[in-house]
């Protein structure tokens, strides 16, 4: 793979990358600095009732089989006082990158304080701060928010090499082996567990319900996979395959009906997704397989709905040959108006830069919500949790360049395929622990990862009739952090209690 297409998936999976500048390679000397945690009490009312918890922030020392130290891997843990830790259920969860901390899940959704950030559009300049998030899942379950080896304050140590941890199958073996001494260290075996993971997170946690149960008999109780990538081939714009560009087509739609780009707009978004996925699977992807035979009326017709659905010009999906990625799409949709639109959130828009460029020069959603998420951690971080180290928060890492997108695919006999689809891992591990159920929550204006592609990956699951009634899938009018629009935010954290509820005996 080039690194052209490589600087491509950092746009897709790693857009806050601009915070990071810590080297994260292993320290040449094998020093061993020791594991640190700092603990405090606090309460929030959730739903009406007061939880009061134990937020515990720190790092965990991880060793080889050798018994040789690896890697410190930092976590922030939040336990409800004075429950039952046996009978509680117990979710470990995470960002994806690859090279994301888990800030974006901690303070947008997931944790008992949230960043305040405008939905849509830019925040105002400091002061940023956060509030007492009413949408937190800690009133359901103990929450342990994981940062993978080379972001947050995790880091390899002693025997540690970067390579040991960034890659597919790696950072699997990582993230199962923290959850592991997590829950053994914790007293935790007899507790429910779930795990969750948003975008790349989606292609970590097919592999780590797989590996849990497999290596370890760790069964879960559930995984819930928001806007996730779980299948390169299907996910990804840029590898001169056909079948991403009919992903993404309803996004397309989606995004142009959004910003009023579409000369006949339908006042319903879902029936517009509803026609436009039929166009997709039934005449689009047909019409690209055709390839050079696609001539003539039958070529006009596609080319007609291509600029009817998505506000794009015939001419211009004519001259890309009706293949149009992602990063063009942002650009060219709202040209005229000099703007150009987001593609982790198609909803956000911003200024071009160039107004005669191809490709965005930046995404307008991740320069609006990055300073106002990562200011409020850092000073929740220190103030509220009592963490002292002067160690940078490495909020994304520069993983990508790096990693091994190599995975030993379990159906494979252990031969690594170059392109990782961990739809395959999450199947056979429903099989093999068929009381797991399994939650998809993706948005309709998420341009990195496309809800057609998310139905895409259901669809195809390799499972039994009677196990597909564990999976379910739950659609928000938001983006790739659906959390960010305040309505999304209210039906995701019903969305999840009511699974996570659904899934205990």
């Amino acid at each position: 793979m080039t690194r052209i297409a490589l600087a491509l998936l950092l746009l897709i999976f790693a857009p806050f990358a601009a915070f990071a500048d810590e080297d994260n390679t292993a320290p040449e000397n094998k020093a061993v600095p020791e594991a640190w945690s700092s603990t405090t009490q606090h309460a929030v009312k959730i739903g009406g009732k007061v939880i009061s918890y134990t937020a515990t922030a720190g790092t965990m020392l991880m060793k080889n089989d050798e018994g040789e130290a690896i890697a410190l891997m930092g976590y922030t843990a939040y336990h409800a006082d004075g429950k039952n830790s046996k009978s509680r259920p117990l979710m470990f969860a995470y960002n994806g990158g690859p090279g994301s901390a888990s800030i974006w899940l901690h303070m947008g959704i997931l944790g008992p304080q949230r960043a305040v950030a405008t939905d849509a559009d830019f925040s105002p300049n400091g002061p940023f701060h956060h509030v007492d998030n009413e949408f937190s899942i800690i009133d359901e379950v103990d929450l342990v928010m994981i940062d993978p080896v080379g972001t947050g304050f995790s880091k390899p140590v002693g025997e540690g090499k970067g390579e040991d941890f960034w890659g597919v199958d790696q950072d699997i073996k990582s993230v199962s082996a923290f959850i592991v001494q997590y829950v053994t260290e914790n007293g935790r075996w007899a507790s429910p567990k779930f795990i969750l993971g948003e975008s790349y997170g989606g292609m970590r946690s097919g592999g780590v319900a797989w590996h849990l149960l497999q290596e370890h008999n760790l069964g879960l109780n559930g995984v819930v996979l928001v806007s996730p990538f779980m299948e390169m081939t299907i996910g990804f714009v840029g590898l001169g395959l056909d079948l991403p560009n009919v992903m993404f087509l309803p996004t397309y739609a989606a995004t142009a009906w959004y910003h009023d780009a579409l000369t006949d707009k339908p006042a319903d978004l879902e029936g517009l997704m509803a026609e436009v996925e039929q166009f997709a699977l039934q005449e689009y992807a047909p019409a690209l397989l055709m390839g050079n035979r696609l001539v003539g009326e039958q070529r006009q017709a596609v080319l007609a709905k291509l600029s009817r659905y998505t506000g794009l010009s015939r001419d211009y999906w004519d001259q890309a040959d009706l293949r149009v990625s992602e990063g063009q799409f942002t650009k060219e949709l709202l040209r005229d108006r000099g703007e150009t639109v987001g593609r982790v959130d198609s909803r956000f828009k911003g200024d071009s830069i160039n107004l005669l460029g191809e490709q965005a020069f930046y995404d307008p959603m991740s320069s609006a919500i990055g300073p106002p998420f990562l200011a409020a951690f850092m000073d929740y971080y220190r103030s509220d949790l009592g963490v002292k180290t002067d160690q940078q928060y490495v909020v994304s890492g520069k993983l990508w360049m790096d990693w091994d997108w190599h995975h030993a695919q379990p159906d494979m006999n252990g031969f690594k395929l170059p392109f990782p689809n961990t739809m395959v891992d999450l199947s056979l591990a429903m099989k093999q622990n068929p009381n797991m159920k399994v939650l998809y929550q993706q948005g309709y204006f998420d341009l990195a990862t496309p809800h057609l592609a998310t139905k895409y990956y259901i669809d195809h699951m390799d499972i039994p009739p009677r196990l597909r009634e564990n999976v379910s899938l739950k659609m928000y009018e938001a983006g790739h952090m659906m959390y960010i629009h305040e309505p999304s935010m209210v039906k995701y954290k019903q969305d999840l209690a009511e699974f996570v509820r659904s899934s205990l005996p």
